[in-house]
């Protein structure tokens, strides 16, 4: 059984019994993420080993915690330079809720990143055909710099604030890969992220199995999700004349509630021409807009160059060199040049 499991039939078990016996064991609810600069393993042993709490590990990232009026699970997994965290906690009253809160945000310490994050939810089709998720935390740290955006007028971060305070939801990214769509969509979550004060969500899938049902849509309208991202979604925004039989699932949405709630919807995909979309998607109205990033020519790519070298003599250098007249250039490439 997977760990998962295991925690809910413990959790359903024990409401079952409590509404046998007619009492109220666990009626406060709290959710706790975060993330830290710490080994998964270390932050995990130091909350299982609390003696506040009896602890059974069930697997290198997950646990159950269980005390007087407390039932907790917790989850960790690792990214590149930090480790995020998840715990439920059940609870027989807030007091006793915010003390394992405190417990369990007290043993990051100073590891404890404070720096805006927005949390990913990750659904996908397993071998089986089930829709699944997955959520990871991530660091609101990417800086857009207008060089890297010449098609859009007025300065990328302007842009990014409009899209959010528009009535319209989606928007559409639309370019070669390495033209920065990722970039931009990260940077639009983790803005969300600091008006949230680092509490937002978003909702992201990249297969279209995932979308070929309902549930991943009533898990979006019915769920906390401030963002819905579709990446590589070819397929998904081609003219419905043309066979598209999904699309209309995300027309339904995007007028509907997820508009009367402010959400939004980012699509990005490769397909090269304007003509290859959905008319009814892109519409005013709808649509706040469509975006055709592209590769920099050598002279914009210079200049980005020296922007992201800020001032190193030797980065500069180079950036004055790597790009030759003529040719266009990637915005992954003009990064991973002057970082090189």
């Amino acid at each position: 059984m997977k760990a998962g499991r295991i925690q809910e039939a413990i959790f359903k078990s024990r409401l079952v019994h409590a509404f046998e016996t007619g009492t109220s064991r666990y009626p406060i609810y709290r959710r706790v993420r975060f993330a830290a600069r710490v080994e998964l393993e270390a932050l995990l042993d130091a909350v299982a080993l609390d003696t506040s709490w009896h602890a059974e590990r069930l697997d290198q990232g997950t646990l159950i915690l269980d005390a007087e009026g407390l039932y907790a699970t917790g989850w960790g997994g690792r990214k590149a330079d930090y480790c995020s965290f998840v715990f439920h906690i059940h609870a027989a009253s807030p007091q006793r809720a915010e003390e394992a809160t405190q417990r369990i945000l007290g043993k990051a310490a100073a590891t404890r990143i404070t720096e805006p994050m927005f949390t990913v939810n990750w659904c996908f089709v397993t071998g089986n055909g089930d829709i699944e998720s997955a959520s990871i935390e991530e660091l609101a740290d990417d800086v857009l710099i207008d060089e890297a955006y010449p098609e859009i007028k007025g300065g990328v971060q302007a842009f990014v604030e409009r899209y959010l305070d528009a009535k319209e939801t989606v928007l559409v990214l639309q370019g070669p890969p390495g033209t920065g769509k990722t970039r931009l969509i990260r940077a639009i979550l983790g803005e969300i992220s600091r008006r949230k004060d680092g509490e937002s969500e978003a909702l992201y899938t990249g297969d279209m199995k995932a979308l070929q049902t309902d549930q991943i849509f009533v898990k979006f309208i019915t769920g906390w999700d401030d963002a819905f991202v579709v990446e590589d979604a070819d397929h998904l925004l081609k003219p419905r004349c043309d066979g598209n039989e999904h699309l209309h699932r995300f027309l339904t949405i995007a007028d509907g509630v997820v508009r009367s709630q402010g959400r939004k919807i980012i699509f990005s995909t490769n397909l090269p021409n304007v003509g290859d979309l959905d008319e009814a998607l892109i519409r005013p109205g709808r649509c706040f807009a469509r975006v055709n990033v592209r590769a920099l020519t050598a002279d914009e790519a210079r200049k980005l160059a020296i922007r992201v070298a800020d001032g190193d003599p030797v980065e500069l250098e180079r950036a004055g060199k790597a790009f030759e007249a003529g040719r266009s250039h990637s915005l992954a490439s003009v990064y991973q040049s002057v970082n090189a």
